[in-house]
């Protein structure tokens, strides 16, 4: 079965210091729930690191009561980074890591990715946590998928998200052909191009779920997320609005009408 998700870019400004007073982990996780959602992925959150386990173990007991199974999320492949949230995992029952390939102090080379994963990977096997690795435009898809294709085993596989390789010109629907066997985690926002003023350019940027150009129905044909148990966790690319309140109110109605749009879609199956 495939699960609805929200992940804290589905909060991006809410927990931000842009507003006054910035949501915590705990107040996301409480508002997933009255959403009626069983998942939350912590993704890029890098103030958790730093948690002790008493405060992480407090956090999982807050998830077990309100029924949300909790994913974690972060960038790169350097071994003790990886172990920390594999550490993390643990704690926190979790069984999906998303990574990337590169994090701000680490550009590895397809050859050093490969002997990064090869390094971390058979504790991920062990721990029976799955690590995918998202798609985005810093690395092609085909570079990308390359080096998971080394590893036969389930537990690496794809996060998918092909929003983020427009960027560097890879068209939604071949970063999707490209990866739809190994995806494990698929990232969900819609997305749009719209003209700058004056015609000079274009602005590229997240918009209301179902009227941009991502072809969720072609997406969720080629990966199959219910046959494979694959979550779909919802987030956003929303610019600032005028202020913070109507920002934040535009986050709220964004990140319900995609659960919204995801939950008609799953009726239709």
């Amino acid at each position: 079965m495939s699960r609805i998700g929200l992940s804290t870019y589905a909060f991006f400004w809410r927990m931000s210091s842009q507003v006054p007073n910035p949501l915590t982990l705990e107040q996301m996780l409480q508002q997933t729930a009255e959403m009626d959602v069983s998942v939350f992925q912590i993704c890029d959150y890098t103030a958790i690191e730093s948690w002790s386990d008493a405060q992480l173990q407090a956090l999982r007991q807050q998830a077990d009561a309100l029924g949300i199974t909790l994913e974690l999320g972060t960038r790169g492949l350097g071994t003790a980074h990886l172990q920390r949230y594999l550490h993390m995992a643990a704690i926190l029952d979790v069984r999906v890591v998303r990574s990337m390939f590169y994090s701000a102090t680490l550009r590895p080379t397809l050859d050093e990715a490969a002997a990064l994963i090869a390094a971390v990977l058979p504790e991920f096997e062990r721990q029976q946590v799955k690590l995918c690795l998202e798609t985005y435009e810093q690395v092609k898809t085909t570079d990308m998928m390359s080096v998971i294709n080394q590893f036969p085993s389930p537990w690496l596989g794809v996060c998918l998200d092909p929003a983020n390789c427009v960027a560097g010109l890879e068209l939604p629907a071949q970063v999707i052909a490209n990866t739809a066997e190994r995806v494990g985690n698929l990232h969900i926002k819609d997305f749009a191009f719209s003209r700058r003023d004056g015609w000079v350019g274009f602005t590229y940027a997240g918009c209301l779920m179902g009227e941009g150009l991502l072809d969720y129905d072609g997406m969720i044909a080629a990966v199959k997320p219910g046959e494979k148990g694959i979550n779909q966790i919802v987030e956003h690319w929303l610019p600032w609005q005028e202020n913070a309140e109507v920002t934040c109110l535009r986050e709220a109605e964004w990140t319900r009408r995609t659960v919204e749009f995801l939950r008609s879609k799953q009726d239709q199956e």
